[in-house]
């Protein structure tokens, strides 16, 4: 399905935030390997978390849903023994089903996305696995994966953390489980702590012991946990509302996105703050964050590896800043769905923006006038990218069409509903 996205001069109205899709995903993981009964509440609807639905089906979990609320009992440290698992476009649910994978004598991961998720690379994880004494067959470092397990042990382990943090949680979800105990040394940086501090809290919640170093590049993990079952409660997500919230700065608007926490360890909480400092009006109290916009943004230079999943909506925003924005440490943007350096920017050019790339950086010189829009748009089948470009095309003085916009349900399924609930126009095409 491709959209039209229109002009919209005002926004308004109020939303819930859909809930969380790494609490999803990492719930669910923790509920599949504790040998019980666990109850989530709230649990996203997205094609990730979807796959992880599958996924944790076909390893043997009994999986159960009534409105918002899911039950898993899980499989423990002793998966069901499958020949294939599809994992669709979910680069966060393949690399923490690797490390389950570890314990079945056989399981081949295919490539069902060969544009987009099978052009992404494993190598750090597959080295790591291989440290447990795992063999692993693959394409380049790249799907499809074959995974030769059956007793992983515990031990030292090194990982890189340079282009994901999700290798490193992989081998915190596994380690526990080992009957060894293992130390895992990260090497030549880490991106996206703060996603590695959201894993952290979801093992903290199912009972499991890791000792971390304060900079999160050393761990010492005993062996012989069990996951506890128990009750989790999935909190809003932050990365699919900076979009929305981004749509209110560069509109006038007055927009309430309510369900996202004020003390949240979600590192796309940082986009509230990334706005406030671009002169948006807004309040964050209570749990709901409100934005009165005026179309006014002033640029600004951010870290973004602070807010990763948050970065393209910010983009968009200063596409109509006034003055020239810099988003630094944002390399690892490129390993994601597509490069969302290179491929992004690409199409925002198209649609009018002014923006220039370095390795590791983004940068933008505003048009507080607007762009001139009237184009047709490579989504690169990345829902990021989706969202974001949809909110230039919010103020574009024609309008633009995003293809294979449906893309955008791999985290945010009911995005172009919400924004048209609340005043935005959006027409479907096919």
């Amino acid at each position: 399905m491709d959209v039209r996205i229109m002009p919209t001069p005002r926004l308004e109205g109020e939303l819930q935030a859909l809930s969380s899709k790494n609490y999803t995903t990492r719930y669910m993981l923790a509920a599949a390997l504790a040998e019980g009964t666990s109850t989530i509440l709230y649990p996203a609807r997205s094609d990730d978390s979807d796959a992880m639905r599958r996924c944790i089906r076909d390893l043997g979990a009994v999986l159960e849903e009534d409105g918002e609320r899911m039950t898993i009992t899980g499989f423990g440290r002793r998966p069901k023994a499958v020949k294939e698992l599809n994992v669709g476009n979910a680069g966060a649910v393949l690399r923490f089903l690797m490390g389950v994978a570890s314990f079945l004598p056989e399981v081949t991961f295919v490539n069902a996305y060969p544009k987009s998720l099978g052009q992404r690379p494993q190598d750090d994880l597959i080295d790591a696995l291989g440290q447990l004494g795992v063999t692993v067959e693959h394409n380049g470092g790249k799907l499809p994966i074959t995974i030769r397990g059956g007793r992983p042990r515990g031990g030292k382990i090194r990982v890189s953390g340079a282009i994901s943090s999700q290798y490193l949680s992989s081998l915190l979800f596994l380690t526990p489980l080992l009957d060894e105990d293992s130390e895992i040394e990260v090497l030549n940086d880490l991106k996206s702590k703060v996603v590695v501090r959201q894993t952290l809290d979801v093992l903290r919640q199912a009972g499991i012991t890791v000792e971390a170093a304060e900079d999160l590049m050393h761990y010492r993990v005993p062996g012989g946990q069990r996951y506890r079952a128990g009750t989790y409660t999935v909190e809003g997500d932050y990365p699919g509302s900076a979009a929305i919230l981004a749509a209110a700065a560069v509109t006038r608007s007055d927009v309430t996105v309510h369900r996202l926490r004020e003390d949240s360890l979600q590192g796309e909480r940082a986009v509230v703050d990334v706005l406030r400092s671009m002169n948006v009006p807004l309040t964050h109290e209570g749990g709901s964050v409100r934005v009165r916009g005026n179309g006014n943004l002033k640029a600004g230079e951010f870290d973004g590896d602070a807010f990763t999943d948050g970065v393209l909506a910010m983009v968009a925003a200063s596409v109509f800043a006034e003055g020239t924005s810099r988003f630094y440490n944002v390399e690892n943007l490129r390993y994601k769905e597509c490069d969302r350096i290179t491929d992004f920017l690409a199409e925002l050019r198209k649609a009018g923006a002014d923006v220039e790339e370095r390795r590791s950086e983004i940068i933008v010189h505003g048009k507080p006038e607007g762009v001139r829009g009237g184009a047709v748009i490579d989504s690169h089948y990345d829902h990021r990218v989706i969202m974001a470009l949809s909110i230039v095309g919010l103020r574009a003085k024609e309008p633009i069409v995003i293809r294979d916009a449906h893309h955008v349900a791999k985290s945010y399924p009911d995005f172009f509903e919400h924004l048209e609930s609340i005043g935005g126009r959006v027409e479907r095409i096919g």
